[in-house]
């Protein structure tokens, strides 16, 4: 089946709030407590949480789309400054999530050019994303993009602090993206 990437639009907010939330227990549930999860849920995902963000003109959102099916998304916020990262001008890689069944078919890879595209559209000079240390195959796939470890921080999963490496990448004038 074929699929397409668009960008997200506020009619998409109660499928973007499913997706998401779909992704990510299947990403994490097995490595987090149901409540945890529960509690992480409830305050980043729903319909009214992705149409606050789909509003949000620091925000750009875009849908990997299979026939009307949602099967990935990536988040991109601009101008969010980190510590460990020195930016003049900074893009954080919010989320990138994509559907189990369709891992390996460069739906990542597709979603990232675009954001990625965004960002240097947007004149950030690097961008950045926390990735969680018990993550290995995340770990590998944005070391494959080009971005590097630069630090850390703490990311809740409800009430239990966890570690996220934070990544950063240079947008260099000339750089290209796989």
């Amino acid at each position: 089946m074929s699929w397409s990437i668009r960008r997200a639009a506020q009619a998409d907010a109660t499928a973007l709030a499913n997706l998401a939330e779909a992704t990510f227990r299947d990403a994490f549930a097995a490595d987090n407590t149901p409540q945890d999860m529960d509690i992480h849920c409830r305050r980043h995902f729903g319909p009214e949480i992705q149409a606050c963000e789909l509003a949000d003109p620091r925000m750009i959102t875009h849908l990997a789309d299979a026939g009307g099916e949602l099967i990935g998304f990536g988040q991109l916020r601009l101008r969010q400054p980190v510590a460990c990262v020195h930016s003049e001008t900074p893009a954080e890689m919010h989320r990138l999530y994509v559907a189990r069944p369709w891992h390996g078919r460069q739906v990542a890879q597709q979603l990232m050019q675009v954001l990625l595209t965004a960002a240097k559209r947007d004149a950030s000079d690097r961008v950045w994303l926390g990735v969680w240390e018990h993550n290995p195959r995340a770990i590998r796939f944005y070391r494959k993009v080009g971005f590097r470890a630069a630090g850390d921080h703490t990311f809740p999963i409800g009430n239990d602090p966890q570690r996220d490496i934070i990544m950063v990448l240079d947008l260099g004038a000339d750089r290209r993206f796989p």
